[in-house]
């Protein structure tokens, strides 16, 4: 008997009313539109089909679970119940290279809410990564539909480890660089009050992206970019480049300072912390 009610707390703490949440949420447009389904192949693949057919800015695609969710360069992103997995379709105005602004944005309305809701130890990591202690708790792919320069719609997919242990939902070597918030605070938290505070906070920096500028939320995002200032590596799919992370630029690249003091600037890679000895 104990067992089942246990069963139904997390069943309840995993579930999320679209009805209920839209009342509740503060938002102009941003979930005004919602779908909900159980198992998609992934959020991102479903937004996109919403998206050409129509649905207005704002719309929000959840899945209590993805069988073939993914990553930037096509990476698996494994995805059990008890996870926020969801993608919101934009439609921005403006050329194609502003699109990467959006991830930062993204970013540090996850990171805030982390950090606001339960006083977790957040940092950014470049380009798309939200982490706890080093670990990480959020992944963001964007991904863009367009027509010469300009976007015809955008597609950010936000994932978050909540409601399950990595070290005993995720394999070797993935479990060993991620974390979730159940394994921070030692308890299940309830996925429908997440998502409401994370799309409105969204919602918000969004607002402050579009009325003062990126550099705006640059400077609010960099507070949590730890890695800024240390000795690292950025590793693309044909070199691996060292230096210390200098700066993020207002284009959304790393400024890389090499050993005889010139500055680069990338765009892609994943970048790895040199002084640590996991990667970050």
């Amino acid at each position: 008997m104990a067992n089942d009610r246990l069963h139904n707390v997390e069943s309840m703490l995993n579930q999320v009313n679209i009805t209920k949440l839209q009342k509740r949420m503060r938002t102009q447009f941003i979930g005004k539109t919602m779908f909900f389904s159980r198992k998609v192949s992934s959020t991102n693949d479903r937004a996109k089909q919403l998206a050409v057919q129509g649905v207005p800015a704002g719309t929000v695609v959840i899945a209590a679970t993805q069988t073939h969710g993914r990553g930037r360069l096509d990476r698996k992103w494994i995805s059990p119940v008890g996870g926020l997995w969801f993608s919101v379709i934009l439609k921005p105005e403006g050329s194609v290279s502003k699109i990467s602004h959006l991830t930062f944005v993204t970013s540090l309305a996850v990171a805030e809410c982390l950090k606001d809701l339960y006083g977790l130890k957040v940092e950014t990591k470049w380009p798309n990564d939200v982490l706890v202690k080093g670990r990480k708790i959020c992944g963001i792919l964007g991904e863009t539909s367009s027509t010469e320069e300009k976007a015809t719609f955008v597609i950010l997919g936000v994932g978050v480890n909540v409601n399950f242990d990595t070290e005993k939902t995720f394999p070797e070597p993935i479990r060993l660089t991620t974390t979730s918030v159940e394994k921070e605070l030692g308890h299940k938290v309830k996925l429908e009050t997440l998502l409401k505070a994370l799309l409105e906070k969204f919602e918000r920096t969004l607002g402050l992206c579009l009325n003062q500028g990126f550099k705006s939320v640059l400077s609010e995002w960099k507070k949590y970019a730890f890695f800024l200032g240390n000795e690292v590596e950025v590793v693309d799919r044909i070199s691996t480049i060292s230096g210390t992370a200098s700066d993020i630029a207002e284009d959304g690249a790393l400024v890389l300072r090499s050993k005889d003091g010139s500055l680069r600037h990338i765009f892609a890679g994943d970048l790895f912390l040199r002084i640590s000895e996991n990667p970050r």
